[in-house]
């Protein structure tokens, strides 16, 4: 690494603490709540400084409201099963103006997308193990 380049990031490491202190408070402003992650991972103020950062960027991102961010994390933490994310991005996407039922279309969507993750490669096994029965369909791997 050039010189300028890790004077910069040591300048920015030295106040990682204060940095991480601004994540919490903003953290909790933004989704109204706190992950239980996150003063977790506050334990370690340089990690938790860089880390959080990209994170808070990839969270509010410049080309979609607060709303739809929030109903993409919800329907992301729905698809993995994260079930506290679940529950802090429901209430986050309600504090941005989400409605009810604007909420339970994105869980529905994401279990449709969800139940792919099973039935995709079980078909493509079955397709495989009984070709004869599946002559007509392509069957992309």
């Amino acid at each position: 690494m050039k010189n300028e380049n890790q004077k910069a990031r040591d300048d920015f490491l030295s106040h990682a603490d204060a940095i991480g202190d601004d994540i919490l408070a903003d953290t909790r402003e933004m989704l109204g709540s706190m992950p239980f992650i996150l003063p977790v991972l506050r334990e370690r103020p340089e990690y938790f400084a860089l880390s959080s950062l990209a994170d808070e960027m990839v969270c509010r991102p410049k080309h979609l409201s607060p709303k739809t961010a929030e109903l993409v994390a919800l329907a992301a933490a729905a698809g993995t099963g994260a079930e506290f994310c679940m529950n802090v991005h429901i209430r986050a996407a309600a504090k941005e103006g989400a409605s009810r039922d604007e909420i339970y279309d994105t869980i529905l969507i994401a279990a449709l997308v969800g139940k792919t993750r099973v039935l995709a490669p079980a078909l493509r096994e079955l397709c495989d193990a009984y070709p004869r029965d599946t002559a007509g369909l392509q069957v992309p791997r």
